[in-house]
């Protein structure tokens, strides 16, 4: 019993020592190359030398350019052959190895397949890498620090501020850090984000243009909109700048400190924005029922802005600060705001065809045949764009050598109007070419009711040939 416990002793022993033997072996194996277990930008790296991995990934490495993000979003590139450049890896590598207890080989077996990722730490030609760094556009565009200066200037959209100081591109540090970028071998560099770009230093003369700077800033941010209908007028810096009343490069200053209004350009504008969007005789185009499209010129119908009123409104509203959204005062008003007045409630009139509808809401109401002003005598009924400025019922229209009486009596303009008529049996056709009316439109009694009770005073008409 004791010879065979002796024996399993030696056999243990034996196994003991075999085995520390082998531990020995390989942590002194692993003393002079990678650990068991390492990866390195997806190279099995296990019992190699540092001076083979870095073969591997100099072989594997495909650095040709680095791309440089500009702050406006460009970019701009360089080839880095042109700079010399030869990427290593002996270094990084040499750190991995260096992190790594050979006598802790074992560790390996635990996290096998976990990977360490390595940049190069490269090498370049000075003298080139200088030549081209300085070749750069956005190098070449920089102005020299004493030349960045802050200035005021007026341009199409209003007084802007020009600060070259600004986020300026910082030389030094800029080509610093494009160096190392190609020196680890990046792909792409923001600049903006490695901190190229900083404010330079302001002289006390560059800070009073700031100042002044933020208050014509103010000036120009008028916050009153003008509404037309549908549409809308921002009065914009462009707008604003112009009323800045500027002497020798001075802006002028009341006795309070606040800039001076010039009035007269200020009325300018709205004699400007009157002019468009006066729609009173204007020329119009017109889509038909029978979906022509037709140019109309004059008529009494449309909008009428009060130019008086709201140019003294704009300057009290202007210099008071107030930001609003504002519909203009009218002397006169259509149904609708804006350049497309007549809306979808309207009267339209072909007399080419000698027919006459009503649209309520865009829906067709009264469709009628009419008889308008006679054109052998000269009495033709004017294409025009006008309204209905009254109704009256059982009227008597009097003239030279007739006195008509009527049940519906709608004027349109002046003398002229839309009415019943008894006396006529036909409607339509080519009547008013030799016994037309004296211009008014003759329209047959029942349909003249129904328009009668729908159509309101100040609904559109549109008349045309």
């Amino acid at each position: 019993m004791k010879k065979a416990i002796i024996r399993m002793l030696h056999m243990v022993g034996s196994a003991v020592t075999i085995l520390a033997a082998l531990y020995t072996g390989l942590s002194v194996y692993y003393r002079d190359c990678f650990s068991y277990g390492t990866w390195v930008n997806g190279i099995y790296c296990t019992g190699k030398e540092v001076q083979e991995v870095n073969t591997e990934l100099m072989e594997k490495a495909q650095y040709t350019e680095i791309v440089f993000i500009l702050p406006n979003g460009a970019q701009e590139s360089v080839s880095l052959e042109e700079v010399g450049y030869v990427p290593d890896f002996c270094q990084p590598l040499l750190r991995v190895k260096a992190a790594q207890n050979p006598w802790l080989w074992w560790e390996g077996l635990l996290s096998e397949g976990r990977e360490q990722r390595i940049a190069p730490e490269g090498s370049l030609d000075e003298e080139k890498f200088t030549a081209v760094f300085d070749g750069l556009d956005f190098v070449r565009e920089r102005k020299d620090d004493k030349s960045c200066q802050v200035a005021i200037r007026k341009t199409e959209n209003g007084y802007t501020l020009v600060n070259e100081r600004h986020q300026a591109l910082l030389y030094d540090v800029c080509k610093e850090t494009v160096r190392n970028a190609i020196l680890r071998g990046d792909a792409v560099c923001d600049l903006q984000k490695e901190g190229c770009y900083g404010d330079l230093p302001l002289t006390e003369e560059m800070q009073s243009t700031l100042r002044l700077w933020e208050r014509i800033e103010e000036f120009q941010d008028c916050g009153i909109v003008y509404r037309f209908g549908e549409k809308t007028e921002k009065i914009s810096p462009a707008i604003v700048s112009d009323w800045m009343v500027v002497e020798d490069g001075r802006f002028l200053e009341d006795g309070a400190g606040h800039f001076l209004v010039d009035r007269e350009k200020m009325d300018a504008y709205v004699d400007a924005l009157a002019d468009q969007y006066d729609t009173v005789g204007c020329q119009r185009q017109f889509t038909t029922t029978q979906g022509d499209v037709v140019c109309i010129d004059g008529g009494t119908y449309g909008n009428l802005i009060d130019r008086e009123a709201e140019k003294e409104y704009l300057y009290q509203a202007f210099t008071e600060g107030q930001r609003e959204v504002h519909e203009p005062s009218y002397l006169q008003e259509a149904k609708e705001k804006g350049l497309d007045d007549i809306g979808d409630t309207y009267i339209e009139v072909d007399m080419g065809r000698q027919h006459m509808y009503y649209y309520e809401d865009g829906e067709l109401v009264v469709d009628a045949p009419v008889v308008t002003g006679d054109m052998m005598r000269r009495r033709d009924t004017p294409a025009m764009v006008c309204y209905v400025y009254e109704k009256q019922k059982n009227r008597v229209l009097r003239g030279p050598g007739y006195a008509s009486p009527v049940k519906y009596w709608m004027p349109i303009k002046g003398g002229i109007g839309i009415h019943d008529a008894r006396w006529r049996s036909e409607f339509g056709g080519d009547i008013y070419k030799t016994s037309g009316s004296h211009g008014c439109i003759n329209t047959p009694e029942e349909e003249m009711a129904r328009l009668y009770e729908c159509a309101e005073v100040g609904t559109p008409v549109v008349l045309f040939y």
